[in-house]
Parts: structure tokens; C-alpha cells; sequence
């Protein structure tokens, strides 16, 4: 993310004025060296979940990726023996919770209406730590489109190729979900290949996005 100096206080661009790096530069020309210097890098996360359902009450989580900024992925897949077990998602976000903490910031798609609130009632009903207030921070890169883009739908799948960017080589149908619930294997790890497609997707198409804006103190 570049350095946007109008965006700058007064007293901030003194202060990085004022700064020297070990390559004898500014805090606003080499603003990467400031920022770790100051603890201000974040350990961002790319998000997405696939879920059953729309509803957290009569649906469970498939399957998760969190793709980090060095393009580590975290990734997890309900077992067919956890669905037949009654054990359904319970596990998958017990790894989640763990997984979720690598990361100061989550960065998804929608994420503020749809897959925060759905993993945080499906962790609080397993009674899952599921991250606290103001512990991990949270954007929505779904909301920089709906209120800076002019497109005809704010889709992922509609944006990313507009911008060049390759969406979903593995589009979702009825029948592959229908056999997910029956925990067809095959049917699972299509979901989450589709899913980490979509985690790939958001990362490119948010790069494009970060110039035109501050990250937020939202928490997730």
C-alpha cells in the first residue's frame, strides 16, 4: 500500500520527517522501514468461508481459507465423519479459531454481513473462542465497491474479471452442495478448491483497491 502523504496530520508527517532508516531514507519515503519500526505492519489475512446454508441456525461451515500476505494459506474441510457424527462443524472451527490468530487484520468479501457474523454464532454456539472485540481487526472489501466503484453488480465474481483478474474456475452447483451434506469427499474438496480460489481472487482485486484508501479500526 503506497504512502499517501495528504492523508497525514501535521504531527505525523513531522514525525516520519524526522525518521532515518538503515538505508538513511524518511518515514515517508521509505514508509515499509517506518511502519515496522513503529509496530505499525499489520499481519494481514485474506477470508472466505463456504457454508451449507444462509443462516447460521440451519447451515454449517463447509470449509475456510485465509490466505496471508506472503501467500501462506490457512485452510480447513468439514470431515464427512464430523457430519455423520452430529459433530458437524465443531471441529473445522475449533482449527479456525487457532488459525485466525496468525493474522492482525481479515480482509474479505461481504465478510461484515455474511461470514463474520456467520462464524462468530456458529463459535458461540460450539462455545469456540471465537476472536473478541477489538482482537483482530476486520475490512470489507465489499463495501470499497458498493461505495467507490460503479458496476453493474458488486460480486466478487462480477469485479475481479472486470479488473482482470481470474475468478472461479470451479463455480458451485446444486448438486455438488447436496452431496457435500451427505459428506461426499469429492464434493468437499471441490468446495474447497473453489474456496480457495475465491481467497486468491479477493487478495489481487483488493491490491487494486488499497491506494485509494486507510485501512479502518473495525473489529471483526
Amino acid at each position: 500500500m503506497k504512502l499517501n502523504i495528504f492523508a497525514l496530520s501535521l504531527a505525523e508527517r513531522n514525525k516520519r520527517l524526522k525518521f532515518h532508516c538503515v538505508h538513511w531514507h524518511n518515514g515517508i519515503s521509505h514508509p515499509n522501514c517506518y511502519d515496522q519500526a513503529n509496530g505499525l505492519t499489520e499481519r494481514i489475512g485474506y477470508w472466505d468461508l463456504e457454508t451449507s446454508n444462509l443462516n447460521a441456525d440451519f447451515g454449517i461451515i463447509l470449509s475456510y481459507c485465509i490466505l496471508s500476505d506472503d501467500n501462506k494459506l490457512y485452510s480447513g474441510l468439514i470431515k464427512p465423519e464430523d457430519i455423520k457424527s452430529g459433530k458437524f462443524d465443531k471441529p473445522l472451527l475449533k482449527q479456525f479459531c487457532k488459525d485466525v490468530r496468525n493474522f492482525d487484520r481479515l480482509i474479505g468479501w461481504y465478510s461484515s454481513r455474511f461470514d463474520g457474523p456467520f462464524a462468530r454464532t456458529r463459535c458461540i454456539f460450539h462455545k469456540l473462542n471465537f476472536p473478541l472485540y477489538k482482537e483482530i481487526k476486520h475490512t470489507d472489501a465489499w463495501k470499497f465497491a458498493r461505495n467507490n466503484l460503479k458496476m453493474h453488480s458488486n460480486r466478487l465474481g462480477v469485479i475481479a474479471p472486470f479488473f482482470g483478474v481470474e475468478a472461479k474456475g470451479h463455480p458451485l452447483n446444486p448438486e455438488i452442495w447436496l452431496k457435500c451434506l451427505s459428506g461426499n469427499q469429492d464434493a468437499l474438496n471441490f468446495v474447497l478448491t473453489h474456496n480457495k480460489e475465491d481467497v486468491y481472487s479477493l487478495k489481487k482485486v483488493w491490491k487494486k483497491f488499497t491506494d485509494y484508501q486507510q485501512y479502518d479500526k473495525k473489529s471483526l
